[in-house]
């Protein structure tokens, strides 16, 4: 595992250099930047935390997030917003609406996909089939076979955006529910392996579609300790290949700075994971040069 040094930036914001060719060259007219900013586990967080919170006071709130949203996509349209899963639960709305404002209200921030996590699945997978309906922005899994549930043909397994030029695929991958969710709310989902999916779909991706940029939507984890027998994301990362950025959820993991470590082919992956509940948002920027080399910039948004 890699880390690199960081730049303060501002107090609200954290910008970190990842790799590749110097500040300078992103003036020229040739290079392009593409934009992501992504969320996790916001589990129905849509205000803001009360000022007499002990642990976020004042912090977070989907219209805060919907002012930083905004003002990222005017200083560049090429911008992707993307969400890592557990939009449900948390807050009386999910209680009384069943995830039908969570969705409503994504859709007015205009994300542009998310994947699926464990609590998306806590009233049942004929809810939840009603419930994503709802939503203007792709759902995207590629390791749950929903072949035997209503929720068969309502996701995608990857999505690929084009944004100036530059191919963009996303795909997505969910934690093993088995002993996570009650058999009776997943009923007939089926996991299947997120390494060997990750392989397959990356392939297709980068080989088949001819993709620039490719991401992975996970809500598997940053990373177990001890024995366990999970599959997280440092090991996707460093058992697959073709992966440029892996954005997390489900361990509501706060890294200040994106994690780098080496995959199969000794090539870098970008991780990251912004905590949980709304009050952070992450952004990375992908800079091509006009041969399609590409450098990174990252930061931290506190809502």
């Amino acid at each position: 595992m890699k880390r690199r040094d960081f730049i303060i930036q501002t107090s609200a914001a954290t910008a970190i250099t990842l790799t590749g060719f110097g500040l300078s060259s992103f003036s020229s007219a040739k290079t392009k930047r593409i934009t992501i900013l992504h969320t996790n586990d916001t589990h129905s967080h849509l205000d803001t935390f009360p000022q007499t919170d002990a642990k976020f006071p004042n912090q977070g709130g989907a219209a805060k997030r919907a002012t930083i949203f905004n003002k990222v996509k005017s200083e560049n349209p090429n911008t992707l917003i993307l969400d890592a899963g557990d939009m449900f639960q948390g807050t009386p709305y999910f209680n009384y609406y069943g995830g039908e404002l969570e969705i409503k209200v994504m859709n007015m921030l205009k994300y542009d996909a998310g994947t699926l996590g464990n609590h998306e699945f806590d009233n049942g997978v004929n809810s939840l089939a009603e419930q994503i309906q709802k939503a203007n922005f792709d759902i995207i899994n590629a390791n749950y076979d929903f072949k035997n549930t209503l929720m068969d043909g309502l996701t995608k397994p990857y999505k690929v955006f084009m944004k100036d030029g530059i191919k963009i695929g996303v795909f997505g991958l969910g934690i093993k529910l088995e002993g996570l969710v009650n058999k009776s709310e997943y009923g007939e989902t089926v996991w299947n392996n997120p390494i060997e999916i990750a392989q397959d779909v990356t392939r297709i991706l980068k080989n088949d579609l001819k993709c620039d940029l490719i991401i992975c939507l996970s809500h598997l984890g940053y990373k177990f300790g001890g024995n366990s027998q999970m599959i997280s994301d440092l090991d996707l990362a460093s058992k697959t290949k073709n992966i440029d950025l892996i954005i997390g959820g489900h361990t509501h993991t706060f890294l200040e700075k994106p994690t780098i470590i080496l995959n199969a082919e000794q090539k870098e992956v970008i991780i990251n994971q912004v905590g949980c509940y709304g009050v952070r948002v992450g952004q990375i920027d992908f800079y091509f040069d006009e041969f399609k080399n590409k450098s990174t910039t990252a930061r931290v948004i506190n809502v």
